[in-house]
């Protein structure tokens, strides 16, 4: 299945939505066997010029609601750093495989691990406009008193002056579902938003201990292949089907799904 700018319409009722705010998106290049053993059964690494990728993905969510309920106000607005992954199943769907999502409201968190069995992770987050770009902070609330949580901080530079759209970005960001292990099965959910506009980013700093904790160990500590900045899109989830038996029981094989 082609990558598409757009999102192909959900074709169901919308089951949440929220809108993505100043999202920087940082990416590492990585080899299709150190991806796989993290993805859910039936979904195997999708493939960007011979390398599967990791992201590193810090941005301001805001106005999130469930079914045909308001947005919330009280807990629907904070800032989120997640690091995902990119799968492809046997029917071709392209989608994220989130490892964890660092976030700041407790409902919130509640609510997407009880709902859609997300790995939301209760975290003191926070971000801040600097003079060329933004700052996002994150620090994990640990259950132990004697250990803290693995934590984030990162600063990115932005180009608003120029604009990007090749095929690296599109794969990287044009995702229009994501895969999830729920009561032992994986589950494919839609999503569609408006198409992104991305600018470039250059990498300030960067502090990184959530991909470690996410069992991509070193990664951080390598300068990334890919800085990428949206001034943010409102993205809408539509209902989830369950793969089917055989092949959310197995794991199809590495070859065929490759963009080269």
């Amino acid at each position: 299945m082609e990558i598409s700018r757009t999102a192909p319409p959900l074709g169901g009722p919308v089951v949440a939505a929220q809108e993505w705010r100043d999202v920087a998106f940082v990416h590492w290049r990585v080899p299709q066997a150190d991806v796989a053993p993290l993805l859910p059964a039936g979904v195997v690494p999708d493939v960007f010029d011979g390398s599967s990728w990791v992201g590193l993905v810090a941005f301001r969510l805001e106005a999130a609601r469930i079914g045909p309920l308001p947005p919330a106000v009280a807990w629907g607005s904070f800032t989120e750093v997640n690091v995902r992954l990119y799968g492809v199943d046997a029917r071709g769907r392209r989608g994220v495989v989130f490892r964890s999502l660092e976030a700041s409201s407790l409902p919130a968190v509640l609510a997407a691990r009880t709902l859609f069995s997300l790995p939301y992770m209760w975290a003191r987050t926070q971000q801040r406009p600097r003079p060329d770009g933004w700052e996002y902070a994150s620090r994990r609330i640990s259950q132990s008193p004697t250990k803290r949580g693995p934590g984030f901080q990162l600063a990115v530079a932005i180009d608003r002056t120029r604009t990007v759209d090749d095929e690296l970005s599109v794969f990287l960001t044009a995702r229009w579902s994501l895969f999830q292990r729920r009561f032992g099965r994986t589950r494919w959910l839609p999503n569609e938003h408006e198409p992104w506009m991305l600018h470039p980013a250059r990498l300030i700093s960067l502090r990184d201990e959530l991909c470690a904790a996410a069992g991509l160990r070193g990664l951080s500590a390598r300068a990334p292949d890919s800085v990428l900045f949206s001034p943010g899109v409102h993205a809408r989830f539509g209902r989830g089907q369950r793969l089917s038996a055989a092949s959310s029981s197995s794991r199809p094989s590495l070859s065929g799904f490759a963009i080269e």
